[in-house]
């Protein structure tokens, strides 16, 4: 079953450390740093990964816990990068995401490797919108609502 295995937040940049709750808005996850223009828009309010792709970053020599590459949701046993643009997650608190943006790597990246941003490069996650406020907790489940044609 999909899990949501971390939740990470920072007053700014990486890394983002875990937190076992968090409150939602439309403007993404409370206490997150917001400071830089390209996160104001509401379409990246947050941005997921699966552990599935740090596990292979890992593999390839990167130190990745949680929150390393400045995801807010890290999730496990859901293959986020099979995921379509306005696939919808529904978390068991209430919490309902859609997938808006295929995520970039984050200029940031460099203190963990210099190669990194260029090996994360299409397994970076997603950004999404929030559509159903509320609280998120680590270890809620998941339910994907794919995107109609």
């Amino acid at each position: 079953m999909p899990t949501l295995l971390s939740i990470n937040v920072s007053s700014g940049g990486i890394p983002k450390t875990p937190t076992p709750s968090c409150a939602v808005s439309f403007k993404g996850l409370a206490g997150d740093g917001r400071n830089h223009e390209k996160h104001y828009k509401l379409e990246r309010a947050v941005s997921l990964i699966d552990t599935e792709i740090l596990e292979q970053l890992k593999t390839e020599g990167y130190n990745v816990p949680a929150g390393a590459v400045g995801e807010n949701l890290t999730v496990e046993n859901l293959d986020v990068q099979s995921l379509q643009l306005g696939d919808r997650l529904t978390f068991s608190g209430g919490v309902v995401i859609e997938l808006a943006e295929v995520r970039k790597p984050c200029f940031v990246l460099d203190p963990l490797g210099v190669s990194l941003k260029k090996d994360i490069v299409g397994r970076c996650g997603y950004l999404a919108r929030v559509i159903t406020e509320g609280t998120l907790k680590s270890g809620e489940s998941i339910v994907v609502q794919p995107v109609t044609p």
